[in-house]
């Protein structure tokens, strides 16, 4: 399921010019939707790419097919200033409800917006559910009742878009009965607050990783190989690193260059990878060879617990290096190993703690990933392939 995040900044949020920090606040973070009023799409339009939602039955100047056409939301939202909201009463009888009736009838993507009062309101957003491509709701306390109610009855025949102001409440919501909604509004000026629901969002996609650690049998010099350092476009942490190694079923965990030394200034958007047959794992759970890496790709970045993230690569650098080779056996019996350069810079994780190659012995555990899977253009396949 992919997530995403609506910003709200209508006109409760106050006039265009707080309107507008919000909004850039959104941008600069990377939200996925802005819900306004319906003046102010053009505005939103040329503030930068996103996409736009507008309350339905907002009134306009008058304007050119030009306006019109940068006007046109990407999404019309029913239930302000009328049921949904509580400004009109719920009707008894829900086939003479007028948001609904609005709802049916607007062309294109329409979405429905319900302040969850009580369970009538809950009822409400079901109904609504049925014809609306996004359900939004409200809680008036946030509670999680109600969201666990919504998730359980209404399936996926809409995306739920739960209403929120604090990254820590969005969090809960992509987390409630392990399902999570689709979505979260967020209302709040707070740029912490805006940039922490976007990674709470991010998080939701990543996997985790079940790191083992594999027992170093040999380490030798090997002579001069191309080595790739890969540079990225991100500032990695003390813990981070990638995974890397001659086998595809069996990844070294090799840390950035974190760490000041005698010999050089730390460079922590920096993994020293190894040499340019070796894999790499990339955000989507497959590889490519640290050769074909190149400026724009993304790599998958992981820390010491197994937890990922992904990073944009700004360079990578070949140059002709002295090689380690390292040769480790699991648990399982199992030996995989990889290529490293022989340099004190060069960390790697081990069950103490990282450790420089050139200090490596027989004996020390190494963290690595492993899974028993044939790769074949990166993607895993079901095949018996012999790697040595």
């Amino acid at each position: 399921m992919t997530r995403s995040v609506w910003l709200k900044a209508d006109d409760e949020v106050g006039d265009w010019e707080a309107r507008k920090r919000r909004i850039t606040a959104g941008l600069e973070a990377g939200v996925d939707w802005v819900l306004v009023d319906r003046r102010d799409v053009g505005r939103v339009r040329d503030l930068g790419e996103v996409n736009v939602a507008a309350f339905a039955g907002d009134d306009v100047h008058v304007m050119d097919a030009e306006e019109e056409e940068e006007a046109e939301p990407d999404a019309v939202v029913v239930g302000k200033g009328g049921e949904g909201d509580g400004t009109v009463d719920l009707p008894n009888d829900y086939s003479g409800s007028a948001d609904l009736t609005t709802l049916r009838r607007t062309e294109g993507p329409a979405g429905a917006y319900i302040r969850i009062r009580n369970q009538e309101y809950e009822s409400f957003a079901e109904a609504a559910a049925q014809d609306a491509d996004y359900t939004i709701v409200i809680g008036e306390d946030w509670q999680i009742i109600p969201l666990e109610n919504l998730i359980a009855r209404i399936g996926e025949e809409t995306e739920l878009v739960a209403g929120v102001q604090t990254a820590e409440e969005a969090e809960t919501a992509f987390e409630t009965l392990e399902i999570g909604a689709d979505a979260v509004l967020l209302d709040t000026d707070s740029p912490d607050e805006i940039r922490g629901t976007v990674e709470a969002r991010d998080a939701t996609e990543r996997e985790r990783l079940d790191l083992q650690t594999a027992t170093v049998t040999e380490i030798e010099q090997t002579g001069s190989a191309d080595r790739v350092c890969v540079d990225t476009a991100s500032m990695l942490n003390h813990d981070e690193g990638m995974l890397v190694g001659s086998m595809a079923r069996g990844l070294f965990f090799v840390h950035a260059e974190t760490a000041d030394s005698p010999y050089v200034a730390s460079r922590p958007f920096r993994v020293n990878a190894g040499a340019v047959h070796a894999y790499v794992r990339t955000p989507d759970g497959g590889t490519k060879y640290l050769a074909e890496l190149k400026s724009g790709d993304e790599v998958q970045v992981v820390d010491t617990d197994g937890n990922t993230r992904e990073a944009l690569v700004g360079r990578a650098k070949i140059e002709k290096r002295p090689m380690f080779r390292v040769e480790t056996e699991l648990e399982n019996g199992d030996r995989i190993e990889t290529l490293l350069q022989n340099a004190e810079t060069i960390k790697v994780a081990t069950a103490t703690g990282r450790k420089a190659v050139t200090d490596i012995e027989a004996g020390d555990e190494l963290l690595v990933y492993y899974e028993d899977v044939a790769r074949h253009f990166g993607e895993a396949v079901e095949e018996s392939i012999i790697e040595k």
